[in-house]
């Protein structure tokens, strides 16, 4: 609610600025119109699990808060629980990478891209091992 007020404050006040008015109209109706995304929390500790087996301890920082940095996957997720938030690549001074995705600055570390397409392969490998036992087997397929 604080961020809806603040949110509202700010429009109000700078469309005043330029001698604007302005409205805010979340269509909230009890449920916000877009979700943040969330990671699951099983699906986030099997992705730790995952790189910390692959880059250690020590190249995998915590979990991310909830953001709105990808509304179409959070309505996603809604459905299905899922684990968007890893980045990869995206921070080493050595490499000049050191701005976000977004900016105008940003630079990938290409070097970490096998990583990436090893760290998405061994995600999918490892939780379809673990599953494995959790399911009837069709031993046919």
């Amino acid at each position: 609610m604080r961020l809806k007020r603040r949110i509202e404050e700010v429009i109000v006040a700078q469309s005043a600025v330029h001698r604007c008015a302005a409205a805010v109209d979340f269509h909230a109706g009890g449920r916000p119109l877009l979700a943040p995304t969330i990671n699951s929390p099983a699906l986030h500790a099997h992705f730790e699990d995952v790189a910390t087996e692959m880059v250690g301890a020590g190249g995998v920082r915590g979990a991310m808060e909830p953001c709105m940095g990808s509304e179409d996957f959070a309505a996603f997720s809604e459905a299905v629980p899922g684990s968007h938030f890893y980045f990869v690549g995206i921070r080493n001074e050595a490499a000049g990478s050191v701005h976000v995705a977004h900016s105008p600055h940003f630079l990938v570390d290409e070097g970490a891209l096998p990583y990436g397409a090893a760290m998405h392969a061994s995600l999918a490998m490892t939780y379809l091992q673990r599953q494995r036992g959790r399911v009837d087997s069709h031993e046919e397929l």
